[in-house]
């Protein structure tokens, strides 16, 4: 591909400075890697949605199931 020819062209339409600009900025964002944002630890709110990763049967496990972990 050459510096002159385009990277993209208009094949039906005819967009306004506007249109154009929110597509080459949608272009822009799309061909970007995304950012690596690092893991964000579960709050003990959410945790308690969850099912126990290991539940255990025996005395006293229904009354500790419901203790937070």
């Amino acid at each position: 591909m050459s510096a002159e020819e385009p990277l993209f062209r208009v094949v039906r339409g005819v967009p306004t400075a506007e249109e154009l600009a929110a597509l080459v900025g949608a272009i822009v964002v799309r061909s970007r890697p995304a950012a690596a944002n690092p893991p964000v630890a579960a709050s003990a709110w959410a945790r308690s949605g969850r099912p126990a990763a290991a539940a255990v049967a025996g005395p006293g496990a229904w009354w500790a199931s419901g203790l937070p972990r």
